[in-house]
């Protein structure tokens, strides 16, 4: 099965989903940049999460670039990776919204934590079993990172419900360390 109906579908999600996350900032009703200071959680939130979506595509595009095959498994893989970056739009609107109350930090980080699960899944359903992806399979090796994302995103949902700010502060830590290039998939790409 070729994968480029997968890239295609996938690429045209993430955009929706940037395009609702800039829908959900309002217009300020004044006209001085005062009336900017109430919406300060709201902007931090659409950036954190901008950031969020962009690492994902970018990863994703790094990844699909790699595989030479997909299964009908790998299908269901990908949905379920698009379904839980859906839900990022929701949960930095309730966020912001609340100005970084418990609940929504919490949730955040839950959708976060999902959301590495569902790629980690991707991953698995794309190397096992595909002997065309076993260098894919290679670059990827342990996935230190990976997981150390997923523990990081469940100190941080622990964090939210001590102190949010310190939460909130771990998912940026965690998109900071993403931001960072990974180069396994990237030199196997050149590689080739």
């Amino acid at each position: 099965m070729g994968k480029n109906r997968l890239e295609a579908f996938s690429d045209g999600v993430i955009a929706i989903l940037i395009t609702i996350l800039v829908l959900e900032l309002k217009v300020p009703r004044g006209s001085d940049l005062a009336a900017l200071a109430p919406l300060w959680p709201v902007f931090l939130s659409y950036v954190l999460s901008f950031v969020y979506i962009g690492i994902y595509w970018n990863n994703h595009h790094h990844l699909l670039h790699a595989v030479h095959g997909i299964s009908g498994v790998v299908l269901w893989a990908n949905l379920h990776l698009l379904f839980w970056l859906s839900l990022i739009p929701f949960v930095t609107g309730w966020m912001g919204e609340n100005h970084f109350a418990t609940d929504p930090v919490a949730a955040y980080g839950i959708i976060l934590f999902m959301t590495a699960v569902a790629y980690n899944i991707l991953e698995i359903c794309l190397t096992a079993g595909l002997q065309e992806n076993r260098k894919l399979a290679e670059a990827i090796g342990s996935d230190r990172k990976g997981k150390l994302s997923l523990v990081l995103y469940l100190v941080g949902i622990g964090l939210a419900f001590l102190l949010p700010w310190l939460g909130f502060a771990t998912y940026v830590a965690v998109a900071i360390m993403w931001f960072i290039p990974d180069r396994r998939i990237e030199n196997l790409v050149e590689h080739e």
